[in-house]
């Protein structure tokens, strides 16, 4: 059956036993589904939603909870009775407890830290304590551990006592008496050992660590570069503090390339979905940039001021303005783009800015030559048809100069718009700023500007003393 049918099959038997308000039998048809098709319910009918959460077994409520997005959950965490909040905070895992904390007002969080027991508030209090953006913020204590003098035997042992609780049991950890992180064994390894070999003969030393205080987006590099579900997190002294999954990690990747897209577009990033967030927020976020942008606008108008006699005494020139402004702004958007992108996947360091630069010089010339030759031409096209009366005379008997000028223009101008559009993401990751920031509309500010000041300089040498 297509996904779409059987979405509308099961929005259907949704809405008979609901109507039906047999609580015994809601009960059964939501913990029947999968989880995915509860949230796909709980989106679809809000007026039910914390209705939904309280029929789902507690296990699959926090396994549903935890995929929906942030404005559902504070609706739901707000309807639900007090008893079924604190029982469905202390179930969830302490990893996404604290996500979900961490996007609330304090006063909330405080409230809502008050209904956790004492051993869950302690661990989720832990994990706020950490800098927000950290690995600390993402990890959890739900793992399982062995000693370096365990049989295999203990550790199967070991799995059988805690795998229950505990986030992932694909790895194994390897501790000393002192805490200390050894190393970290696939679970398949102890699987094929015999049972008297010991833990230590199975290390091999090669273990991948995070601290606690890095920044996730290190987190999330570490999983790119190493085949692993899930990586240890360790004190500066090498205390093992908890384990790091890969699907944390897919979700901070996931809120970064938001983030980054939102600064792209020239605004400061949301806290909370488009539609959830307060118009006088959003005002906020987005009038920032755009002051900025205008007043790097104004210096547009400075510059046309400055070359004011130019203009009066070649108005041809005018005519190319929009055409010299906008190519040098889609050169520089398209390789600040690029950069920012290569930066955010590992592609590229700041080691490599010469390497970037040399690349974007040619690329500029190259982009640059080419958009030059099709303005010199469309140029010399007018005004063949302008001879033969098919076109009114815009350029006058110094066309070819005319032509010339908006063809080298185009050449500085692209070359320039390149090499400030890949610059600028280094530069500004080189003094600890987010390249994100960097973003198109910026870069094409910026070129605006300096693109004119390209265009009536090359003009001049080409007109001086003809029609300059």
């Amino acid at each position: 059956m297509p996904l779409e049918l059987e979405e509308i099959k099961i929005q259907q038997q949704f809405e008979e036993v609901i109507a039906s308000e047999d609580k015994l039998r809601i009960k059964e048809f939501l913990n029947d589904q999968n989880i995915s098709e509860v949230a796909e319910l709980i989106y679809d009918n809000e007026d039910f939603d914390s209705q939904i959460i309280s029929h789902l077994s507690l296990h699959r409520a926090a396994s549903v909870f935890k995929i929906l997005e942030l404005s559902t959950q504070k609706r739901i965490i707000k309807n639900l009775p007090a008893f079924n909040t604190a029982e469905l905070l202390n179930e969830l895992p302490p990893d996404d407890r604290t996500a979900f904390l961490s996007l609330l007002p304090s006063n909330a969080v405080r409230e809502l830290v008050k209904t956790l027991n004492p051993e869950e508030r302690k661990i989720t209090l832990g994990l706020l304590g950490y800098p927000e953006g950290s690995v600390g913020r993402l990890m959890t204590p739900d793992y399982i551990y062995v000693y370096e003098h365990d049989t295999v035997e203990d550790v199967l042992n070991t799995i059988r006592k805690y795998a229950k609780n505990s986030e992932t049991i694909d790895v194994i950890y390897v501790i000393n008496d002192k805490g200390e992180l050894l190393d970290d064994i696939r679970i398949k390894d102890f699987i094929m050992a015999s049972a008297d070999k010991r833990v230590d003969e199975l290390m091999d030393g090669r273990v991948v660590t995070l601290h606690a205080e890095d920044d996730q987006e290190v987190a999330n590099e570490a999983f790119k570069m190493n085949n692993r579900v899930a990586l240890p997190v360790v004190s500066r002294s090498n205390k093992l503090l908890g384990i790091v999954t890969i699907d944390d990690v897919l979700w901070v990747a996931n809120e970064e390339f938001s983030e980054d897209m939102q600064k792209m577009g020239g605004t400061e990033a949301l806290d909370e979905p488009y539609l959830d967030t307060p118009f006088l927020k959003l005002m906020k976020k987005r009038a920032g940039w755009l002051i900025v942008l205008f007043f790097g606008e104004l210096l547009t108008a400075t510059a046309l001021a400055y070359f004011n006699d130019e203009i009066s005494k070649a108005t041809v020139l005018v005519m190319f303005m929009p055409l010299i402004a906008s190519s040098g702004g889609n050169s520089g958007s398209q390789a600040s783009t690029l950069i920012i992108q290569a930066m955010a996947v590992g592609e590229v360091s700041l080691s490599d800015w010469w390497r970037v630069m040399r690349r974007e010089i040619f690329s500029g010339l190259t982009l640059g030559g080419i958009l030059g030759l099709i303005g010199f031409i469309r140029i010399c096209l007018w005004h063949v048809l302008m001879s033969h009366g098919i076109l009114q005379d815009l350029y006058g008997i110094h066309w070819l100069l005319v032509a010339m000028s908006v063809g080298v223009s185009l050449v500085g101008v692209v070359l320039w718009g390149t090499i400030t559009g890949s610059m600028l993401p280094l530069i500004l990751k080189k003094l600890g700023a987010d390249p994100a920031v960097s973003s198109a509309p910026f870069v094409a500010t910026l070129v605006d500007v300096t693109g004119l000041i390209i265009y009536f300089s090359v003009a001049y040498l080409f007109l001086k003393g003809i029609l300059l």
